[in-house]
């Protein structure tokens, strides 16, 4: 037990103190969904394979949005994606109190980058 004890005496912390320091991720770890809106169709399969319900698509509206609290990261919208327009990114949703949610409309028009908009702030 002394072994024990001396070694982490010497060793210094295991941990990250977090707001200080951010840790790094992994390569094959799941963050976010991030679509590229310009080669969608708005099929909606995406939304049905959707376990959580996080993701809504309506067509007539060429509407498509994600909740990101809700979402799980477990990529079967990015399997199932018939256009590959949607993939896993590495970068996490920030904590929030509030409701996450991204919205994009009408992208196949050119220069409309207001109408694409994030109604939280966090993209």
């Amino acid at each position: 037990m002394t072994k024990t004890l001396i070694k982490s005496i010497f060793h210094g912390p295991y941990t990250v103190q977090y707001p200080l320091e951010k840790k790094g991720s992994f390569p094959a770890s799941r963050g976010r969904i991030e679509i590229n809106i310009e080669d969608c169709i708005f099929c909606g399969l995406c939304a049905r394979r959707c376990p959580s319900n996080a993701i809504n698509v309506v067509k007539a509206e060429s509407l498509w949005s994600i909740n990101r609290l809700r979402c799980i990261q477990c990529s079967y919208c990015s399997e199932v994606c018939p256009k590959k327009c949607l993939k896993m990114n590495n970068i996490y949703t920030a904590p929030s109190f509030e409701n996450v949610e991204d919205e994009y409309r009408n992208a196949r028009v050119s220069d409309n980058k207001e109408n694409n908009r994030n109604i939280a702030g966090a993209c």
